[in-house]
């Protein structure tokens, strides 16, 4: 098969494009055709080892596992003796976050707990945006108590992989949704049904007199101490980390401070659950559902993976990137 790998940290041109031998499931492994993968912002951070505190998870000198890719969605092509639930054929998709990665790739394996059967109504593809960003997205408003009917929400990022996820979950629960974007994507997030957008290149959304109540930061860029003033008394600040470990400290250690003996509560998403299943049926039955609508910026052939990465590293991708694999 073919594999992407890469030996050592660095933008895309570290990656090679390499035969590798076909997996071999024992025990309760499956293997899976992959069809479809997406990138992910993630995908950018384990590639170049950035913020420091992400080494810490994969290997602090040089990454401990040389696969890349986290999101797969295809076919089972094989599965291992001790596989009970899944047969040849079925349609599956995963996080492979914690099983190694590998999703960039013609075979991804991984246990058989970490696949989850795709509905025949939901395509391949839109299955494939789901495994990071939308349990990112789910789980990110649950971090915050959940949205309700009359809540002003901001969504920071909400052009990118989870933002638009964001969007669509807040204004499904009745709030009032605010999205912030650049000027070329702010039609993409009209779209999917904010009720305000905000340029960040024309706007500085933190010098606005506006209040929210819950602001979810898929961003990062701005400093937690910084998004005090926008809170309304009762609200709720989350992100889910940022660009660099100074940013994830603040929010994990500074936000949580500043939170003590205070209705405003601020910090970082530190229950993050990649793979759950029961997030992730709740997400496919959401696009069954029609209530989520993953946004598909463009594909691009196994063979193209770095430009992929590259369109992602510089802003440009508009929702989701796709990798088509076979």
């Amino acid at each position: 098969m073919r594999a992407w790998v890469r030996s050592r940290y660095g933008p895309p041109d570290v990656l090679r494009l390499e035969e590798l031998p076909d997996p071999v499931p024992t025990a309760d492994d499956v293997v899976v055709r992959v069809r479809y993968a997406s990138v992910n912002h993630a995908d950018i951070d384990y590639l170049t080892g950035t913020p420091a505190l992400t080494r810490m998870g994969i290997g602090v000198r040089a990454p401990r596992r040389p696969r890349v890719g986290l999101d797969a969605a295809g076919e089972v092509v094989a599965v291992g003796p001790g596989v009970t639930g899944l047969r040849l054929g079925t349609r599956v998709m995963s996080n492979l976050t914690t099983n190694g990665q590998g999703a960039f790739a013609e075979l991804a394996m991984a246990p058989e707990r970490a696949w989850h059967r795709i509905p025949d109504s939901v395509s391949l593809q839109d299955a494939a945006t789901l495994p990071e960003s939308a349990l990112l997205a789910i789980q990110g408003i649950r971090a915050l108590g959940g949205a309700r009917t009359g809540q002003r929400v901001l969504i920071n990022g909400a052009s990118g992989c989870t933002g638009p996820f964001a969007v669509q979950l807040a204004k499904a629960a009745g709030a009032h949704v605010t999205g912030v974007a650049r000027t070329s994507k702010l039609d993409l997030v009209r779209s999917l049904g904010a009720d305000r957008v905000i340029d960040h290149t024309q706007e500085d959304v933190l010098a606005m007199p506006d209040r929210w109540d819950l602001v979810l930061d898929a961003a990062g860029t701005r400093s937690v101490l910084a998004w005090r003033r926008v809170l309304a008394p009762d609200g709720r600040y989350s992100t889910f980390g940022g660009p660099s470990s100074l940013r994830v400290l603040q929010s994990l250690v500074v936000g949580p401070l500043l939170s003590v003996g205070r209705r405003r509560k601020l910090g970082v998403m530190v229950a993050w659950k990649p793979n759950d299943a029961a997030d992730s049926q709740h997400a496919l039955r959401l696009v069954e559902a029609g209530t989520l609508r993953p946004v598909i910026d463009r594909s691009y052939p196994l063979d193209e993976v770095p430009a992929a990465l590259r369109r992602m590293m510089a802003g440009e991708a508009q929702g989701k990137l796709l990798i088509a694999v076979g």
